[in-house]
């Protein structure tokens, strides 16, 4: 009987060992985790009854827990475009004031443009270039401290790969 228990707790151990596997055949992609940068490049504000606008549609609809950040390139130094968080307000030498915001759904994005003075076709609503950036929210939960007035700042921290930005 000795001989034989160590015989059967082989065999059966045997079992549990050929019977395991590693493939999993319910693979599903995790696509609510994909941080995406998309461009929308040198345009112009529309006009219509809300104001002057840009509309762009989402190619695939966000998730609806979804963060989406537009940055404004103000300006350039050293070959680099600088970015600026909207919404925000430029106040003017001369007292008036620019202001650009938006609005967004899973489907798409609305950036408005308005000011204090009738802005038909000044510098502020002409070849305009502004920088879409979504972040799904299982990030969000955790991003205390980060300061998403800082372009790179939210590019570094959240491990986003701008050098592939799809145009929007």
């Amino acid at each position: 009987m000795k001989k034989l228990l160590p015989l059967f707790l082989i065999a059966l151990f045997s079992v549990f060992v050929v019977s395991c596997t590693t493939d999993d055949d319910n693979y599903t992609q995790d696509t609510d985790t994909i941080s995406s940068v998309y461009d929308i490049k040198n345009v112009n504000f529309t006009y219509d009854n809300n104001g002057y606008n840009i509309f762009r549609q989402f190619q695939v609809p966000l998730y609806s827990s979804d963060v989406v950040l537009i940055y404004r390139q103000s300006a350039t130094a050293n070959g680099n475009p600088v970015w600026e968080l909207l919404p925000k307000t430029y106040y003017l030498s001369d007292g008036n004031e620019v202001d650009y915001t938006f609005d967004f759904t899973v489907n798409d994005i609305t950036i408005y443009a308005g000011g204090t003075f009738d802005l038909t076709g000044s510098e502020f609503i002409r070849n305009q270039t502004f920088r879409v950036v979504v972040i799904p929210a299982n990030f969000g939960r955790s991003a205390n401290g980060i300061n998403y007035e800082n372009y790179d700042d939210v590019i570094n921290y959240y491990n986003i790969n701008d050098k592939v930005i799809k145009a929007l």
